[in-house]
């Protein structure tokens, strides 16, 4: 990023500057000659105030395509000077901002590199978020403080932020790694296709993986579990909170007889009544207790035992979620 910003500056011969889209300082090139508050304020505080971002928002800069003229502000101390938004794929990621004085005109030749240079950052700026989130789901250490250092100062690293799993490609803007986004902004579920599992709310990313793991579990209850909405919150799981992907062993030879794990998970849904299940099935009692008996022979386990009808309901559920 400092290579950019000499670049740039030694180009269009103006001191520069590369903000973030929060106007939190990245980079700043060698300056000679008159400083305002807000440069030196930048430089000094790495960054600006919510005045400060506001006036020259006003201007239209969050939307421009091309450079834009900011005017000077005598009241303020404010100077003149040339913004660069520095876009990606449609998306403003920074601003390279030139102290020039007015002198470089609308048409001069160089501002076309320079918005080159600029929509180069913007790549690199894009890209170093979903670096760092594929960061905080690594195992080793050394690579999650990495990543919180790549990340520091970013809204979902200074507040409450939720994680979201879905398949598809994510909204432009968000940072994202495989089917896994990290955002303070849990409405843009809905802008994603498909089942979606939402987090509960957490702050501080040494939490991260354990966000991802309840997105995940939503995600699959929802894809998978018949009452539940396509877009499934971690906090309307119930206890389906309590499953994970384990299954007791003896219970796996019964999960390919569709017919046998579908009468053993109604009866257990039923609280063990007979009539209940007989009827939910649309078959003879007889045949249920029939049934009944061959899961106890397949699985081994006693349906009239507590201990073994709670390890037969949890894992029917569990294997709902499975892969």
């Amino acid at each position: 990023m400092q290579g950019l910003v000499d670049a740039v500056s030694a180009l269009l011969e103006a001191p520069a500057t590369l903000e973030d889209r929060d106007f939190r300082l990245i980079a700043f090139a060698a300056h000679e000659g008159e400083l305002d508050p807000v440069r030196a304020g930048s430089i000094l505080r790495r960054g600006s105030s919510a005045e400060v971002r506001a006036w020259f928002e006003s201007f239209g800069i969050a939307r421009a395509a091309g450079p834009v003229r900011t005017p000077a502000d005598p009241a303020s101390g404010i100077l003149e000077r040339l913004c660069l938004p520095a876009r990606h794929r449609g998306v403003t990621y920074a601003y390279l901002w030139l102290l020039d004085g007015g002198a470089i005109p609308p048409g001069d030749p160089r501002l076309a590199e320079a918005m080159e240079l600029a929509a180069e950052a913007a790549a690199r700026l894009a890209v170093r978020p979903s670096r760092a989130l594929a960061g905080l789901l690594s195992d080793e250490p050394a690579e999650r403080e990495e990543a919180e250092r790549l990340l520091a100062g970013h809204p979902v690293a200074d507040g409450r932020y939720v994680v979201i799993v879905a398949s598809g490609s994510p909204p432009q803007g968000v940072i994202a790694h495989r089917d896994v986004i990290l955002t303070v902004t849990p409405d843009l579920a809905g802008r994603l296709e498909g089942p979606v599992g939402i987090s509960a709310s957490w702050r501080g990313l040494a939490h991260v993986r354990e966000a991802v793991e309840q997105a995940r579990t939503a995600r699959r209850v929802a894809a998978r579990v018949p009452g539940f909405a396509r877009i499934t919150h971690w906090d309307e799981l119930g206890p389906y909170r309590l499953l994970t992907d384990a299954v007791d062993p003896r219970v796996v030879p019964l999960l390919g007889n569709e017919v046998l794990r579908g009468t053993a998970e109604t009866y257990l849904d039923e609280a063990g009544h007979a009539q209940r299940t007989a009827e939910a099935l649309t078959i003879h009692r007889q045949t249920l207790y029939y049934r009944l008996h061959r899961i106890e022979q397949l699985t081994g386990l006693d349906l009239d035992s507590g201990p073994d009808r709670l390890a037969l309901h949890m894992s029917l559920k569990s294997a709902h979620l499975r892969d």
